[in-house]
């Protein structure tokens, strides 16, 4: 458990420090930004709680808020992630039968159950964050396109962290 809490504290930190000192500064053909900071709660342990969940969610995209000076658009967009975790999580696997502090993953969900859940958690983020920030409908193609290509960009990026972190459970084990 402690072990547990000091990973999800490393990720953390590493992972906003990733996001507000590089990530923001990219801009791929001036419409993807990517958001890999979110992989944090993609990460967080399959049974802890929901509060708990939408709580750490809710300071992960505080703590971005507070670096890019965006008054609380990535804390909105993460809780509203963090709430709807659970349910998701719950229509890709049978969470009861999983041992306790199991870790989103390929390898406990499969690669295909992992990657839909990556990329349906982002979808939801990017669409909670991009609607606030534009909080108008004015230019929707733009703001459409804007989101297709960060979800893409930073899914991507998201499964290339998670092969990483495979390969070295897979050798480590």
């Amino acid at each position: 458990m402690i072990k547990l809490r000091f990973y999800i504290t490393v990720y953390f930190i590493i992972f906003v420090l990733l996001q507000v000192l590089v990530m923001n500064n990219i801009h791929l053909f001036k419409l993807a930004t990517p958001f890999i900071y979110i992989y944090v709660f993609l990460k967080f342990p399959v049974d802890m709680t929901r509060m708990n969940v939408i709580f750490l969610s809710f300071l992960l995209g505080l703590a971005v808020d507070v670096f890019s000076n965006t008054f609380g658009m990535h804390a909105a967009a993460c809780s509203f992630a963090g709430f709807i975790r659970r349910p998701l999580l719950e229509r890709f696997v049978d969470i009861k039968d999983l041992p306790e502090g199991s870790i989103p993953s390929y390898k406990l969900f499969g690669f295909g159950k992992f990657i839909r859940y990556v990329f349906i958690l982002t979808v939801l983020h990017h669409v909670a964050l991009f609607v606030i920030e534009a909080f108008t409908f004015f230019q929707p193609l733009m703001m459409i396109v804007r989101m297709t290509s960060a979800i893409l960009f930073s899914s991507l990026l998201i499964l290339t962290t998670e092969a990483f972190n495979f390969e070295k459970n897979r050798n480590g084990e």
